[in-house]
């Protein structure tokens, strides 16, 4: 059997992730932490790309790896212009969309362009990203908002999202081209996603105030009580948009942005955190039932993922509550690496193309 040696990258606000795969088998994986004071180096994110691709290659010599033997590098996805699902090979086109981070500015940017830094160091080697947060497979219908200046925007956990569908698929026997799902990410940005054969025609935007609440993002507000606040209040654009992403849902109301800290204030019978730990749950229920209606109530299965998967409470909460459109099956936690490294091997075995970045501008 061939052996395919891939490096994938994960940058996230304050870590970089790699790990290095012999086809399915990992080798390495390392978490590369970066305190606040680094970063507070930088005036932006493009500004890291040096530091975090240097601490890559150098935990790689460090690790004794011989980098040149690694043919397939690939990348997170950012914040580029809307994709279809796939896998992509890295182009200066998309370089310098993530650069100038035209749907904003998040480290996840930085995938393709460290991937396709290190790939131009090694002879014969490509560099591509997967699933990126921009996917957009929306029907029409779902783009309409209820006023023409504004439109649906797809951002979301894809590549999680995908990646547990399809490792379910395989799990009971069928394709997931085959089957209608609703895939749940429950972490830091909570998402709510229809897939309907392969494509998911419909979900909330995780990141600008859209669908349930989560650890630290408000979901959707009051819009009304949204235009008073912009107008009243005297905060800063940059204040308010902290209040939608960074300092809203658990971050607001408790005081902290950790699922498992909100489980420990239950648990000493604080009611406050139990009725704001149920909002959330009853928030992605709803959100479930919405999806429901999407798929025409023709629902293979109803799969909950990410970290805070990993809590009984909640998802307990959620399948009593939605178990009665479709079983509800549990994947805790998001190994984003594991599935870059699969798509990799995907278009390494010839089991995918690897698309050509096309954007819908």
């Amino acid at each position: 059997m061939t052996e395919y040696r891939i490096l994938a990258i994960n940058p996230g606000s304050t870590s970089t992730k790699f790990a290095v795969y012999f086809n399915e088998e990992c080798k390495l994986s390392k978490t590369l932490r970066h305190s606040l004071q680094e970063l507070s180096r930088y005036q932006n994110v493009n500004q890291q790309f040096d530091y975090r691709k240097g601490m890559i290659i150098d935990a790689l010599v460090e690790e004794g790896f011989e980098v040149d033997s690694i043919k397939y590098i690939i990348g997170r996805g950012g914040l580029t212009y809307p994709l279809e699902s796939g896998v992509y090979r890295v182009d200066n086109n998309m370089i310098a969309h993530a650069r100038e981070g035209v749907f904003g500015q998040h480290a996840s940017n930085l995938g393709p362009m460290i991937a396709d830094f290190i790939a131009l160091q090694i002879p014969g080697a490509k560099a591509f990203i997967a699933d990126p947060v921009v996917t957009d497979e929306l029907d029409e219908i779902a783009r309409i908002t209820g006023h023409p200046k504004f439109i649906k925007r797809s951002i979301f956990h894809a590549l999680n999202q995908k990646a547990t569908a399809r490792v379910h698929a395989k799990k009971i026997g069928r394709k997931y081209p085959e089957l209608n799902l609703i895939v749940v990410h429950l972490g830091g940005g909570v998402s709510v996603g229809a897939h309907k054969k392969g494509r998911v025609i419909d979900v909330n935007n995780a990141l600008d105030g859209d669908g349930p609440f989560s650890p630290e993002r408000s979901g959707g507000l009051p819009v009304g009580q949204v235009i008073d606040l912009c107008f009243d209040s005297g905060l800063s654009k940059e204040e308010i948009r902290r209040m939608v992403v960074g300092e809203g849902g658990y971050v607001a109301y408790l005081g902290t942005n950790s699922a498992l800290d909100v489980e420990k204030m239950v648990q000493r019978n604080d009611e406050k955190a139990k009725l704001i730990q149920d909002a959330l749950a009853y928030q992605v229920a709803k959100s479930i039932g919405e999806m429901a209606v999407v798929l025409d109530g023709k629902i293979d299965g109803i799969l909950l993922t990410g970290g805070m998967a990993y809590s009984e409470y909640l998802t307990n909460y959620i399948r009593q509550r939605t178990e009665f459109l479709a079983k509800v099956f549990i994947y805790p936690g998001e190994d984003e690496l594991e599935a870059l490294a699969r798509n990799a091997l995907r278009v390494a075995r010839g089991e995918a193309e690897a698309k050509v970045y096309q954007p819908k501008m």
